[in-house]
């Protein structure tokens, strides 16, 4: 049946919600995204889907139809909440100017309603911040579903989930949404709990150890970033799972010791062998940015590990060989990035209401 379907999937980054969507068995025939600098890592390792750099207030129904073919149509994506002005390298709009805008920092989600509408694929997914649904007292998600449901005739079902739930070894919260024009679609049930999720050492404790500045031999996403004299002795001070308020007071930072600095409990910190990891972000390699820390070894998170917490293979190949390698936007990458088991997640439930209705 998945023959009869194309996927194509909206602010695709490196790939990780295609990648899931791939694994499960389904023909994803495109990804857009503004960032080029995805291109290599999406186009590499998902053969077959064609990268294609642009504006979405530039994309059209005819371009994407083509792309689909004669085949049913899913239309996946992530809407960045920022202003889409951070994702080119165009001048940033005026506050102002975002503020008095209809649609605000979320217009990427409303330009993406707009090809839903103009294109009315069989079924959508969106994958957003669980933050959407109390924005501006859930305005920008009813407007969403409304267009789905009132406008479009779609039956739309939504949570907000935990990654760790479905499997991925580290805590995200998402909000995910289903559509369908073929009847009552639904996420599948969790896969996980309390009892086995997947610990940060089930993850990454089988990886070659490394030290800090220099990348294992057979991989070179397997690399963490060098530390300074003085975050290499508070990362020594810091025990498994522990943060800097143990450390010594010629270790803290000035804005430890002020009275608000109680608040900084995510930075500086190891993480735990026996817990999921925390969420990644685009800053997930830097010690200081969170509780990114090794469990173990003197040092912060290796990019592939980084990769690994968001269900990465273990073989995703990321580094382009005629480019330099960069960490940071390699770590901007994986950070952005929809996980893969939660990419699968969302084409295993699409796959399981398709078995249910067929192509009504």
């Amino acid at each position: 049946m998945l023959e009869n379907y194309s996927v194509i999937d909206m602010f695709c980054g490196v790939g990780g919600l295609t990648h899931g969507f791939v694994q499960a068995g389904f023909n994803v025939v495109a990804g857009y995204d503004i960032d080029k600098s995805c291109q290599y890592a999406f186009e590499k390792n998902n053969k077959g889907a064609k990268y294609v750099t642009n504006d979405i207030k530039d994309v059209t129904a005819e371009e994407l139809n083509i792309f689909f073919g004669s085949k049913h149509k899913i239309l996946v994506g992530c809407a960045p909440c920022q202003p889409f002005s951070l994702y080119t390298n165009k001048k940033k709009e005026s506050k102002k100017q975002d503020e008095e805008s209809p649609e605000g920092k979320w217009a990427l989600l409303y330009s993406f309603s707009k090809l839903i509408r103009e294109t009315q694929p069989e079924i959508v997914s969106m994958e957003n911040v669980p933050q959407l649904a109390k924005f501006n007292d859930g305005k920008v998600l009813n407007d969403f579903i409304k267009n789905l449901e009132d406008d479009l005739g779609y039956e739309v079902d939504w949570k907000i989930v935990d990654a760790r739930d479905y499997g991925v070894p580290q805590r995200r919260k998402r909000l995910i949404l289903l559509a369908s024009k073929l009847g009552k679609i639904k996420l599948i049930a969790p896969t996980h709990n309390k009892n086995n999720y997947v610990t940060v050492r089930e993850a990454i404790g089988n990886l070659p150890k490394i030290e800090d500045g220099i990348a294992d031999a057979n991989d070179k996403m397997h690399y963490a970033r060098k530390l300074g004299d003085l975050n290499k002795r508070r990362i020594q001070a810091t025990r498994e799972g522990g943060f800097w308020r143990e450390w010594p007071e010629e270790l803290k930072l000035a804005c430890h010791k002020k009275e608000g600095g109680v608040s900084f409990r995510s930075v500086y910190g190891r993480m735990s062998w026996n817990d999921v990891a925390p969420t990644m972000t685009t800053y997930c390699v830097g010690l200081g940015n969170g509780r990114f820390g090794h469990p173990e070894q003197d040092r912060a998170i290796s990019m592939r590990e980084a990769a690994i917490f968001q269900s990465f293979p273990i073989d995703y190949d990321f580094i382009d060989p005629n480019k330099p390698l960069s960490t940071a936007a390699i770590a901007r990458q994986i950070g952005n990035a929809v996980p893969v088991k939660l990419g699968e997640v969302i084409a295993e439930s699409i796959k399981k209401h398709l078995e249910e209705y067929g192509s009504k």
